[in-house]
């Protein structure tokens, strides 16, 4: 991972466990073992998703259809 994408992926991530905490009502680390085990993260972690420069509502929005689903469609 290079240091852009490096920069953007924890931006995305800052702001998911924000809206993770805040839609919620969970703690902070509940939030962050929700979304780092998540498929989401994966895809936002792998480079060739493009996911990274998507905007943190657009991957939240995915996550929250992960966590309803069990599963990205």
């Amino acid at each position: 991972m290079n240091k852009r994408m490096q920069y953007l992926v924890e931006g995305i991530t800052k702001d998911i466990i924000t809206y993770l905490m805040e839609d919620s009502g969970c703690d902070l680390p509940t939030a962050l073992k929700e979304f780092y085990n998540s498929e989401t993260f994966a895809k936002l972690s792998d480079e060739s998703t493009g996911l990274y420069i998507e905007s943190s509502a657009y991957v939240y929005e995915m996550l929250k259809g992960e966590l309803t689903n069990g599963r990205l469609k």
